[in-house]
This record gives structure tokens, sequence and C-alpha cells, in this order.
């Protein structure tokens, strides 16, 4: 990238040597400066995040992070070349702290934890979730949590339950494939520690929705791939998967072994840097066929459905507090229910599915799961109808440039 300067890694000796340039001289450099972190700060010495410098208000979540590091080694993830595979932390009293500061700045819907793997160190997890649980009562419920997470957590009841209680709403869980032998392929033999299935049911009867990453292109695919992962989807109801097709990133096994193999290709007008085992026009035709009917209005409002249903159903059921009775939060959720109704409801080419299922939730007063709903569901499929005509990167990861083709409304 072309930036002045490039701080590589965590706050360490490269923050402090940064921090002093920029003291000495705020001139640009002639050339590109890259700082790369050798010795790390520990996390518990990490300062509180200056969140008053940034408009939060503008940004859809707010962030936190109280681990780094995951202790999985997924061909793929370059998580554990750039920050270890024992997870650093910080205190449950620094995220306090941090949340409490985040609410000060103006933060009251959602809040990520975006750490690599919520119960990467599974002990630290269940030490938290306690203080978790006292600052939501401390502070009226006002905020809904979200993480990411491995899918083996459906094995941990006892931290699922803490977890709602701590109003944890969104799981991101990296399920990749449903596929057993692509799995074991990509050593992510911890998924299969219980049925994919079971375990996205079994997070969803505790309060929290699954959105699950999604990875096409893979050694293991056949022709019916695309097939398969489609009946996944809908028999998982996960209404929100980030299907990308499979990008090696430096410094991971993947990389390592395609090098050997020589199969990097190098060409920014491709969507992936993979040279794939099947033909790359017919990966990528698997692709956009998956994004257009994964999204097709009435398959996202359906697995919505079962999600307003059964998964949002079983979530704490708290009164609206205080601080959220106010005027301003009521304008803001009628200008939200304008725009869906005008914009979706009467000008959109799927209004019937749309209002078949506002409606539903309509007479139960669901305003909360019918905003939410409509607004990503909307998203979902104006892009997956770009994606399904060449309109969007196939990856996340791509170096392909495309002008943006679902404007921001």
């Amino acid at each position: 990238p072309s930036f002045d300067y490039l701080h590589v890694g965590e706050l360490g000796d490269a923050t402090d040597d940064l921090i002093a340039r920029l003291a000495r001289d705020l001139s640009r450099p002639p050339q590109q400066v890259v700082l790369k972190t050798n010795d790390r700060v520990a996390m518990t010495d990490f300062p509180i995040p200056a969140y008053e410098l940034a408009e939060v208000k503008r940004y859809f979540l707010g962030s936190i992070q109280y681990s780094s590091g995951c202790p999985y080694q997924c061909e793929f993830c370059d998580i554990p070349a750039l920050y270890g595979r024992n997870p650093r932390l910080k205190t449950p009293q620094q995220i306090i702290a941090e949340l409490d500061r985040l609410r000060e700045c103006g933060v009251t819907e959602t809040i990520y934890f975006v750490d690599d793997n919520f119960i990467g160190n599974r002990k630290a997890a269940v030490d938290l979730l306690p203080h978790l649980i006292e600052w939501q009562k401390r502070t009226g419920y006002v905020v809904r949590l979200a993480c990411e997470a491995t899918l083996n957590i459906a094995k941990r009841p006892e931290i699922l339950e803490k977890m709602r209680e701590a109003f944890f709403a969104t799981i991101f869980c990296g399920i990749e494939t449903p596929d057993p032998d692509a799995l074991k392929a990509m050593h992510k033999d911890h998924n299969m520690m219980v049925p994919i299935l079971e375990g996205v049911r079994t997070i969803n009867s505790y309060g929290m929705e699954v959105v699950s990453g999604i990875i096409m292109g893979l050694d293991t695919d056949k022709p019916e791939t695309a097939d398969a992962l489609l009946a996944f989807i809908e028999q998982s109801r996960i209404p929100l998967l980030t299907i990308n097709l499979l990008q090696a990133l430096p410094k991971t096994p993947l990389w390592d072994r395609l090098e050997r193999e020589n199969r990097l290709i190098h060409d920014e007008g491709r969507d992936s840097n993979v040279d794939f085992l099947l033909p790359y026009d017919q990966v990528l035709a698997s692709w956009r066929r998956c994004m257009e009917i994964a999204y097709q209005p009435e398959k996202v409002y359906a697995r919505y459905q079962y999600q307003c249903d059964f998964t949002y159903a079983n979530q704490l059921k708290m009164p609206v507090s205080a601080e959220q009775k106010n005027w301003a939060n009521i304008k803001r959720a009628l200008i939200m229910l304008r725009n869906i109704f005008w914009k979706i409801g009467v000008l959109s080419d799927y209004r019937k599915v749309f209002w078949k299922f506002a409606l539903g939730r309509l007479r139960r007063g669901d305003l909360g799961g019918l905003i939410g709903s409509a607004m990503i569901a909307h998203h979902l499929i104006m892009f997956a109808r770009a994606a399904s005509v060449g309109q969007q990167n196939a990856s996340n990861y791509s170096l392909r440039l495309r002008e943006a083709s679902v404007p921001a409304e």
C-alpha cells in the first residue's frame, strides 16, 4: 500500500519508533517507511483505546479486544504466525473500563469482541463472563455483544449459558465447509467435535445467531460441492454467510504448500491467487451460483423467520431501559422503519416476500427483529445480485479492484 508510514504488528517497539519519528518531523518521508513490531507490549499494559477520537455514532458496531492469538493451526489461517498459538490476554478489569469508555462515547447498539477466537483460552473466557454479566446488570443491558469463536463452543454449555446471561447475540463461526474430508485436509478437525448442524442448533438454543464463514475452491471440492453447500445453508438456517473463494495468505501453511507445488498465481485480475484443482472459471461460476441462490429473497427471509422464532426467542427478555426511552431513539427507529417500508416494502421487486415477513413481526410487536432482519437481508440480496453477475469480488482478500456496485443508502 502507498502509505507514508506502515506499522506492521501489535503495539510495541515499532509504535514507539513511529511516535518518536512523528514527534521529530511531520513532513512526508521521501519513501515509504515500514516499521515492524519485534517486542510487543503486554496486553495487560495496553491503554484504553482513544474511542473518543472516532466518530463512533457513524459505526455499525463498537469493537473491543480481550485476547490475541489462537491455539489451532488451520491451514489457511495466518493468526498463529502473526499473533501466536498461546492467546495473550487483557484483564477483565481492562475490558470493563473499555466498555464503560465505549458507552461514554455513545455506543449503545452492539459491541463486537474482535478476538481471533473468544474461547482460544477457555479458562480466560470463563473468568471474563461473570464480569460482563455484572456490567450488563449495572448498565441496564443497553448493548448486545458479539464475538468470533470456533464451533466446538457448542460442547461447552456452561460457557454458552454465561454468554446468554451476558447478552451475546451473535457468534461468528468459521465453519468453512460441511465436508468432513475438507475439514480434515485443512486441519480443522475441531469443527467435527460435534455434528455441525447440531452445533449450530445448540448455539441458537442459547439465543445466539450463528454467522458463518464458507470457503470454496478447496482441493477437496468436487463439481457437486456447490449443491452440498446450498443444502447445508438451507438446513442450518444461517442467514448470513461470508462465502469466499480460497485465498492463500502469506505466513500460512497453505501459502507454503502451494508455493512448493508452484500453485500460487500473482495476477491481480483474478479473484484468487490459488491455482485450483478444478478449472478457475468453474469454481468462480459455482461461487456466483451459490451467491445467487443462497440470497434469493424467499430463502433469506425464511432463514430470518427461523431466527426470529427459534433463536431470538431464546434471548434474555429485558425491559427497555430508561436510557433507551428517549425521543432520539424513537425518532431514529421511526426513520429506519420509514426507509424500510418505502425502499423495500414499496420500491423493491421482492416486496411481497418482505410484507409476509414484516406483518408477522408487527403482529408480535417485534420491531427489533423486523428492523434488524430487513436491513441486513436487503444488503445481502443486493450484494448477491451484484456478485452473481460479476460485479463483486469473490474473496474479501482479493486484490482485484472493483467500483462499488451496491450504493450505500
